[in-house]
């Protein structure tokens, strides 16, 4: 009974994480990756043949392994996500009207842009259809 609770819960965390990761796509305030990754670790252990499925997925996939297998991010994915850190960031401290608000955001800023940018990088030789 206590692991199929458990197994209900990972899997509805799972589900919501990649609707939030979705919704990120299309809003720069709202992360992809990360929340693709939580919905990874759920699915990985509430269940494997989703989280095969995420680890396949075009899109998804080659982040989510790449985080897994080397804790990595692709350059790309890494420059493309340092530019709209900066972007959301500046738009909400352009908006905030407190200028506490505003001492706080640039902090956070500083310190995730520091954070992020020390992650390694990878990079790819080829596309998957090339190797194939």
């Amino acid at each position: 009974m206590q692991e199929s609770i458990k197994r209900i819960l990972l899997l509805s965390i799972g589900w919501v994480c990649v609707l939030l990761g979705v919704i990120g796509i299309f809003l720069p305030l709202l992360p992809t990756t990360p929340f693709m990754l939580l919905a990874s670790a759920c699915f990985m252990r509430g269940s494997p043949r989703i989280a095969h499925w995420l680890h396949n997925h075009p899109t998804f996939g080659p982040a989510i392994n790449n985080w897994n297998e080397h804790r990595a991010i692709d350059k790309k994915i890494k420059r493309r996500a340092t530019v709209f850190i900066v972007l959301s960031f500046s738009l909400s401290i352009a908006i905030v009207p407190e200028l506490w608000h505003k001492i706080m955001l640039v902090t956070m800023c500083v310190a995730l842009l520091f954070w992020f940018n020390r992650l390694r990088e990878i990079e790819a030789v080829a596309g998957a259809s090339e190797n194939t």
